[in-house]
């Protein structure tokens, strides 16, 4: 690599791992609790365990298939450069990687928590959310090394100085975009699987045990308890970890490729374009591990100097990124350095301006969710018709800051100038970036959370003392905030991602233009070259508007998506969660004992068939995500396939706010209940918000968040197929 600052990226990954495993050894040294909490926590992690085995098997064999396939595509009929098929399954490999090392970081950190909460809410706090950070830095680290090192390698193979250097480096990026399909690919199926998984097993805990019984969450006589505490990890920290690690990926990827095609004729600064997402990604990365050590409260904290103290943290890196990126940018000599920047840091606030109107709108001390409650003295439906009616509204800040973000970065990156759409393009995809920058402390915050709730329900099932439960219950309710605005944050950085991956596709279509040659039918096609083709010469050529049928069938089709997705994972929470409910119901009859505590409850019983559940009704969703950008791509060509993404990214990007919002609205409401409001526990308000939380569960936590990764997944299927696209139009 003949660019030395290239080298600032991978040592800043390496770094990001080294703390990850620096937090996650300080974590094992902490004492486990007594003999009862290990036990809980042994039961929990064989669950995670067992369900990660059975994923990773489904996973290995998708792979696998579509390695073959990508093989042939790539050596017999040249529809795709060699080392795609070896980028997909690295992409694939490195988000499964993240993923176990946050999940057994997790389920060993909960009983470690309950334990620190035994002496005071800060050690609480600082045991949680440092494991927590293990499976930010995790995601970051590993992350980033590997695009690094992918640049390096594919560089090393393909040279970017010299007279083919333009032409190579548009090849290497486009290749390394294979790269974030696996990595999609992979948080698909962690976070479906996860989020059906976690909801069948929540659903039927809450439904037969706190409605039919009256008896408390977590508590031990729940055959369910043990199921729903490994959801929480099996969906919350390996399923958000795959998400953000697929956005940060395509983020880092997509501005790449724009950066090549912004500055195409000038080499020097294609190469300078393309490394610095890598170098600012890296600066983010160690920035974050800064914020991590500024976590930490004083004895007696209150719920406002928990979520202060976090804020701390998130904020101080985001003000640090915003400040050491500036100079970044002019060390890297970039021209229109200012407005870069203009384009980092305007993602940097739409991301907290996300997470604040997140947390407006979801946080029960603020009153949308306190109405939400209100309305439960009527009874379940004016809970579910407030919370449907919150989580609409609720889309607006974010719909507005996402455009207002996507305008001022495009605009900033091109020096005001609207005929310069690569340079604007470009200045989106840094948005993206800059947004993304500190996710090793924003997914920290997310990974928490579930760390917290367990640790809560190793408390209540190891029958602590009522301080221990107080500290972690305060730990868990910043937990659900946090979460809260974890997915938000996630929906967010979603769409500015699809939205530059969407016009990284238009760089595909060049390189497959390259593989393409001769064969292509059309005569006009051979004169544009990828050197000198501009969008508006794709956009033209293949009659990519609005009077195109075929855009608007895109656009319907696209939108049609999202709306299906959600509905068969909803039904399949549905599914799952009711065979979970005839198990719990069945345990209590058959074994009365139970209710009494004088037998013990089967919790492998309700673990196993959430695993097997998650594993069967996520087949279909995953299907469609794969099959639809191919199909649209054969019958309709390269203008259908950009209505597909530009109708799924709309759709999908509003509808996952407002289930994300609304399913963390109930479930909070539920919380203001719980601490003694409006009648407090076992209440008809009470029993109500029991009611809408148990609808928002598969909101919130498995329809909501998976479209993220429709939407991403779509748009890296669409790169990844450009060549099949494009032979299509030969005869």
């Amino acid at each position: 690599m003949s660019y030395p600052l290239f080298w600032f990226a991978p040592i800043s990954a390496l770094i990001a791992l080294f703390f990850a495993w620096r937090f996650y050894a300080g974590m094992i040294k902490q004492h486990p609790g007594n003999e009862r909490m290990v036990e809980i926590a042994s039961y929990v992690s064989d669950g995670a365990r067992a369900y990660l085995k059975q994923q990773y098997k489904a996973v290995l064999i998708v792979f696998t298939v579509l390695f073959l396939v990508f093989a042939l595509l790539a050596l017999v009929f040249k529809l795709m450069n060699v080392w795609s098929p070896l980028a997909f399954i690295t992409g694939g490999f490195f988000s499964g990687l993240a993923g176990f090392f946050g999940m057994k970081t997790a389920t060993a950190a909960a009983s470690r928590t309950a334990e620190a909460a035994r002496h005071s809410l800060d050690q609480g706090l600082r045991v949680a959310f440092r494991s927590g950070a293990v499976m930010g830095l995790s995601v970051v680290g590993l992350g980033l090394l590997a695009i690094s090192m992918g640049f390096f390698i594919l560089s090393s193979i393909y040279p970017i100085s010299g007279p083919d250097g333009p032409d190579n480096l548009l090849i290497v990026t486009t290749t390394l975009l294979l790269y974030g399909m696996g990595a999609s690919l992979q948080a698909l199926f962690a976070r479906v699987g996860g989020g059906i998984y976690t909801k069948a097993a929540d659903v039927g805990a809450d439904l037969v045990g706190k409605v039919e019984n009256s008896i408390p969450e977590d508590d031990p006589r729940n055959p369910a308890t043990i199921a729903d505490n490994v959801g929480d990890f099996v969906g919350d920290v390996a399923g958000m970890g795959a998400d953000l690690f697929e956005s940060y990926c395509g983020s880092i990827l997509a501005t790449a490729t724009l950066g090549v095609a912004a500055f195409l004729g000038m080499p020097d600064l294609q190469v300078k374009a393309a490394v610095a997402p890598m170098l600012v990604a890296g600066l983010g990365a160690l920035l974050s591990v800064l914020g991590v050590f500024l976590v930490r409260v004083k004895s007696g904290a209150d719920q406002k100097a928990l979520l202060h103290s976090l804020d701390r943290g998130i904020n101080t890196s985001a003000l640090l990124v915003a400040i050491g990126s500036l100079g970044m940018l002019y060390v890297i000599g970039l021209p229109n350095v200012l407005g870069i920047w203009g384009a980092v840091v305007t993602g940097l606030v739409v991301g907290i301006i996300i997470g604040k109107a997140t947390e407006y709108y979801t946080s029960h001390a603020h009153r949308p969710t306190q109405k939400i409650a209100e309305a439960g003295a009527t009874g379940p439906a004016t809970v579910i018709i407030s919370g449907i009616g919150t989580g609409m509204i609720s889309t607006t800040i974010p719909v507005i800051v996402v455009a207002a973000g996507i305008m001022i970065s495009f605009y900033s990156a091109s020096g005001f100038d609207s005929t310069n759409v690569a340079m604007g393009l470009y200045g989106i995809g840094f948005a993206a970036v800059g947004m993304l920058s500190t996710l090793g402390i924003t997914l920290a915050t997310d990974a928490y959370g579930p760390i917290a709730d367990n640790a809560g329900g190793n408390a209540e099932m190891s029958e602590l003392p009522p301080e221990v439960r107080e500290r972690t219950d305060a730990l868990d309710a910043l937990g659900n905030t946090t979460a809260a605005i974890g997915k938000g944050f996630a929906i967010g950085s979603a769409a500015l991602t699809a939205l530059a991956l969407l016009a990284s596709y238009m760089e595909q279509l060049k390189a497959a233009l390259l593989e393409a040659g001769d064969m292509l039918v059309f005569p006009d096609l051979r004169e544009i070259m990828p050197a000198d083709a501009s969008y508006w010469d794709f956009i033209d050529f293949f009659q990519i508007d609005l009077l195109n049928p075929t855009v608007l069938v895109g656009i319907f089709i696209g939108s049609l998506m999202a709306f299906l997705f959600c509905g068969l994972t909803m039904n399949a929470v549905g599914r799952a969660a009711g065979e979970m409910v005839a198990e719990v119901r069945r345990q209590f009859k058959e074994k009365p004992g139970i209710l009494s505590g004088t037998e013990k409850p089967d919790y492998a019983r309700c673990v196993a068939i959430s695993t097997v559940g998650a594993q069967r009704e996520m087949k279909l969703p995953a299907i469609l995500a794969v099959a639809v950008p191919v199909i649209m791509g054969i019958l309709f060509g390269p203008a259908g396939v950009v209505g597909l993404l530009a109708g799924a990214l709309g759709s999908g990007f509003v509808l996952a706010v407002f289930m994300a919002n609304a399913g963390g609205a109930w479930d909070n409401a539920k919380k203001y209940v719980e601490e003694g409001n409006l009648g407090g526990k076992n209440s008809t308000a009470h029993k109500a918000t029991v009611i809408g939380d148990t609808v928002g569960d598969p909101f919130k936590d498995t329809s909501g968040p998976s479209l993220n990764i429709l939407i991403k997944l779509m748009s890296m299927v669409s790169i990844a197929m450009a060549g099949i696209t494009i032979s299509c139009q030969v005869l």
